[in-house]
């Protein structure tokens, strides 16, 4: 109470009523170790209530983590400790960014499925709960939470994969902004995760309007016994209990309580009225005494049973030690598929081949595809499916490789940060790329985050054809390049693929999304006849292709071709059409704005010269995010319109991307 007033704003009403079960559970029953907040071994808490961000800022103080009072005093303040909404990186303590309402929970789901992953690859024969890669994840969430599409999606697949590690408590206030959630819902929340597969219980109120404390305890007791299914724990509790005039009001979730409110609740528990930000010392000592003493005994004797485990598997000690390492093993350079010129081949299945030749060498690479994988290419083990034990389907196997993700779009991106936040898999997950529109909140947080996320967007373009307008993105390419922290590859050719997919793969980067096509295209030459290497596209964009010019070869193009994708050969043949005009053109391939973007100006200025300001940039998508190369003189062959129901061959020509209409557009600028 004490810190939304300070701050004058904020969200007091949850955190005050949801401080009894939050204690309890980090003082009782979450495996954790304030001196070491990134110990390997620890249970995993998500605040996915993220607005209620104190409930968690005020157990990681009173457990003894590196937070103080004064960082309670500076609660959504510049550059403190103690943001408004939790951010992974930035406080000791905190799993996961949250504030997006049901992402918390979502991204819970894919921390339970990376445990059960990781055990089954590093410690596959260990008993039940006797493994150092054992351990469970937390969460508390909201009545929003639950109403939010991606929390159902994540509830379905949870109870599917029967995840018996992952232990949710749904504060159920039955508040939210504008009042009552029957405003908005009636559903039976427990009936709903039942169906899912779900082992649900309930905790009513305390006689005072509390949370039930002791029902609380005995109902994690209950949850954290049941190791077949995932558990939910449906628990009543009052907002804003035990402030008066306060309690129970849609007032109290998002504005301060006012100073008299707070007096008269400190009144009512019995506390100084005049104190603020009062933590005796005697009630510090013995919380972070209480927390710091078992988080050291669990921490010691896991490391024990890691070294026990280490010495008995050193294949599998040399493995964990190279995945911790974020590097991948020594031989993975020489590993990289090259693709002769032949048959033309679709860069959606370039890249499946790129990864099953990847995933050969890093096991701790794993994803799959939302029930697209014959069309993304995302299966590198068929007969190897991440399905719990129960399952009777052919490939099950509870540490499976590849995941049925369903159509969840959302959701699989959600799940793939908390795979990510595990630090030992890099996940993957494959759309087209039209519906990447359904995953973009989970993906930005990826990006908030920094994490090692690959995204497999394939149908990239009209080029997907007679779908028609629904399935051909044109405004997604430039829309995920305006994310910040976002690399979006489109690359040219097989080849293409395959160097940019091993530059991302040889380090532990930010999220990554690759923009695939649905239909073959050539594979060109590495060099020869005015064609340069592609090992330029590892640095996002360079000079694909220049006409031979002898002693005029030191001298600048008449005119740049800027291209991605799948136009990159249209804007070769128009450069080869050029050249028997005598104009010179050179055609840069631009894989990845933001790779090239960092690179050097002295680079950057070599491969689009100033002085050079005839340019055309020809892209199947919108021309947005394009100006800032094209320049004043630049001209701009896209699609500013959605598509139409037609093969790709006369999509193509309809919107004039063509050999022929880029020719005229150069043309003409010369």
């Amino acid at each position: 109470m004490d810190a939304v007033e300070e701050a004058g704003h904020g969200h007091p009403g949850t955190a005050v009523s949801l401080a009894p079960a939050a204690h309890l559970i980090f003082q009782r029953f979450l495996r954790h170790d304030p001196a070491d907040p990134a110990w390997p071994g620890r249970d995993r808490f998500v605040l996915s209530c993220g607005h209620s961000s104190l409930t968690l800022y005020i157990q990681l103080l009173l457990s003894g983590y590196p937070l103080t009072l004064d960082d309670l005093r500076d609660y959504r303040k510049s550059n403190s400790l103690t943001p408004a909404h939790p951010e992974w990186g930035h406080t000791p303590g905190v799993e996961t960014t949250t504030g997006p309402l049901g992402q918390g929970i979502a991204t819970a789901v894919g921390m339970a499925m990376a445990a059960r992953r990781e055990r089954g690859l590093l410690d596959p024969d260990a008993p039940e709960g006797a493994s150092p890669f054992d351990h469970r994840v937390f969460v508390l969430c909201s009545d929003g939470d639950i109403q939010e599409g991606v929390s159902a999606e994540a509830a379905s697949f949870a109870g599917h994969q029967k995840l018996g590690n992952l232990v949710v408590i749904h504060d159920d206030n039955r508040i939210s902004i504008e009042g009552s959630t029957e405003l908005a819902t009636s559903e039976d929340v427990g009936a709903r995760y039942a169906a899912q597969g779900w082992h649900v219980q309930r905790v009513e109120l305390a006689a005072d309007g509390d949370v039930d404390v002791a029902g609380l305890s005995e109902a994690l007791e209950a949850a954290t016994g049941e190791t077949s299914r995932p558990s939910i724990i449906i628990m009543r509790s009052t907002i804003a209990w035990p402030v008066p005039g306060a309690k129970n009001t849609a007032a109290s979730h998002g504005s301060a309580l006012g100073a008299e409110a707070v007096r008269k609740a400190k009144a009512v528990l019995g506390a100084d009225t005049d104190a603020t930000f009062a933590l005796p010392a005697d009630v510090y000592e013995a919380t972070t005494r209480t927390a710091r003493s078992k988080g050291a005994t669990a921490r010691g004797a896991w490391e024990q049973a890691l070294a026990r485990w280490a010495q008995a598997h050193p294949d599998r000690s040399a493995l964990l030690t190279r995945i911790r390492s974020g590097r991948p093993p020594a031989d993975f350079p020489d590993a990289r598929p090259v693709f002769r010129p032949g048959p033309p081949v679709a860069t959606r299945k370039a890249f499946g081949q790129a990864l099953r030749a990847a995933a050969a060498l890093l096991p701790e690479l794993w994803g799959g595809s939302a029930d697209l994988g014959d069309s993304n290419h995302t299966t590198v083990e068929p007969g190897s499916s991440f399905l719990p034990a129960s399952s009777a389907l052919p490939g099950a196997d509870p540490a499976g490789r590849t995941i049925h993700w369903g159509i969840r779009e959302h959701f699989m991106a959600a799940a793939m940060n908390g795979i990510a936040l595990s630090g030992l898999s890099r996940p993957y997950g494959g759309t087209f790329l039209v519906f990447s529109d359904y995953m973009r909140p989970a993906v930005r947080l990826a990006a908030l985050m920094g994490l090692p996320t690959l995204y497999v967007w394939t149908h990239d373009s009209i080029g997907l054809g007679e779908d028609g307008p629904t399935h051909q993105p044109v405004e997604h390419l430039a829309s995920l390049r305006a994310m910040p922290g976002l690399d979006v590859v489109r690359p040219a050719d097989a080849n293409e693929t395959a160097v940019t997919l091993w530059r991302v793969l040889s380090t532990r980067g930010g999220p990554v999304g690759f923009s695939l096509s649905r239909q073959d295209l050539p594979v060109l030459p590495e060099e020869g006849d005015g064609l340069r290497p592609t090992e330029g596209a590892a640095l996002g964009g360079y000079i694909r292709y220049e006409m031979p010019a002898g002693e005029e070869e030191r001298s600048a193009p008449d005119v740049i071709l800027i291209a991605t994708g799948s136009e990159v050969w249209v804007a070769i043949e128009a450069a080869r059409a050029l050249a028997a005009e005598s104009i010179r053109a050179r055609v840069v391939s631009m894989p990845c704005r933001e790779w090239f973007d960092a690179q050097p100006a002295s680079y950057r200025e070599t491969v689009i010269p100033p002085s050079v300001r005839r340019r055309v940039v020809i892209e199947a998508g919108v021309s947005q995010g394009w100006h800032d190369l094209l320049g004043l003189e630049g001209r701009a062959i896209c699609v500013e319109k959605f598509g139409a129901s037609a093969s790709a061959q006369e999509l193509f020509e309809h919107f004039g991307i063509t050999r022929e209409a880029v020719a005229e557009v150069a043309r003409a600028l010369v």
